[in-house]
């Protein structure tokens, strides 16, 4: 029986993590598909490229990746860059791992539309082709009778869109409102507990939970792309970035905290999304919340969101919003789905 190609695209923290978790789980992801399944190609603008139909040897990439050899010279098998590999007759499935880019969605977007166009399933964990081109993605993977999907561009591992189309399937959602973006979190938190937005800032750096450049993060642009991926997928809106007002945490003073902390208050970075009539509304915003909300009681880098539903009323769900490993989790759900989809045809 011929095996199960996956390609990755992107060979950097996420992707190694999936790598790693892909060597721990083959024989669940073999069982759930009822075939076996290889890594065929692996792709990376500044690690390089590998291929091998009978499978790569993981084991020896994650070593060329940590020791900053190129992927084709450690393993000999040379490689396809992103664009061939998404569309070779032995890669069924395209995994792209690639940065978020939120002014375009590229690379991904270009990943993503050669791999539906050349008949493969699609799986991704960049936000920036879902939040900017959703519609066209989906529409293209339905007429062609394939699947996208893209679980770790909200709450990383935490399975909060297959329970809002599957689980909450028949509720009638009519918001969301969510902490979706840890390093704002963190600093929050923080800010709470007595240091300065700066101190706060440059801690969450140096713990890895925020980029050199955190621009993406606190200035609520991750935030951004999150409520307009929640907006299609729930509430089927084709909202762009420019119609959903954002306020990041930076204007935030210490001051300002410490003031909403007396009052028994917090301030936390929501993510909200509703219908209101026929239309849908988003926005990012630095909020008020009080401890009778369960989002008042999120705290560090832990993400959480609330469903309101008009049959079952909230719905609260809390869980690990960053991560390698729990991206990697995000990755092998959707590839887990994914079997339950085909063997269920």
């Amino acid at each position: 029986m011929r095996a199960l190609g996956l390609g990755v695209i992107g060979f950097g923290v996420v992707g190694r993590g999936f790598a790693s978790l892909f060597l721990r789980r083959r024989d669940l992801l073999e069982e759930a598909f009822g075939r076996p399944v290889r890594v065929v190609g692996i792709s990376d603008v500044a690690r390089g490229n590998a291929f091998d139909e009978r499978g790569l040897d993981l084991e020896r990439c994650l070593r060329a990746a940590e020791s900053g050899v190129d992927l084709g010279e450690a393993t000999g098998a040379g490689g396809l860059p992103g664009m061939e590999l998404a569309s070779h007759p032995a890669v069924d499935v395209v995994i792209d791992l690639t940065p978020t880019n939120l002014s375009d969605g590229e690379p991904g977007y270009s990943h993503l539309r050669r791999a539906l166009e050349s008949g493969k399933h699609a799986i991704t964990t960049n936000k920036g082709p879902i939040a900017l081109r959703y519609g066209e993605l989906k529409e293209l993977a339905c007429s062609r009778g394939l699947h996208l999907k893209f679980e770790g561009t909200v709450m990383s591992g935490t399975p909060v869109l297959e329970m809002a189309q599957r689980e909450l399937a028949g509720s009638h959602i009519e918001s969301v409102r969510g902490i979706l973006n840890g390093t704002t979190n963190y600093v929050l938190t923080r800010m709470e507990e007595g240091l300065s937005y700066a101190e706060a800032l440059r801690e969450a750096q140096r713990l890895g939970y925020a980029e050199a450049d955190p621009t993406a993060d606190v200035e609520g642009f991750d935030a951004l792309a999150k409520a307009l991926i929640l907006s299609h997928v729930i509430f089927g809106a084709g909202l762009r970035p420019e119609e959903v007002p954002r306020k990041g945490i930076s204007g935030l003073s210490h001051e300002t905290v410490e003031e909403a902390h007396s009052q028994g208050k917090r301030y936390k970075l929501l993510v909200e999304v509703s219908r209101e009539g026929g239309s849908v509304r988003a926005s990012v915003a630095p909020t008020l919340v009080g401890p009778e909300e369960m989002l008042y009681h999120v705290r560090g880098v832990e993400n959480a969101i609330s469903f309101r539903t008009e049959t079952l009323g909230e719905v609260f769900v809390k869980g690990p919003g960053a991560g390698a490993t729990a991206t990697a989790q995000a990755v092998l759900h959707d590839l887990l789905s994914l079997a339950r989809d085909l063997r269920g045809r």
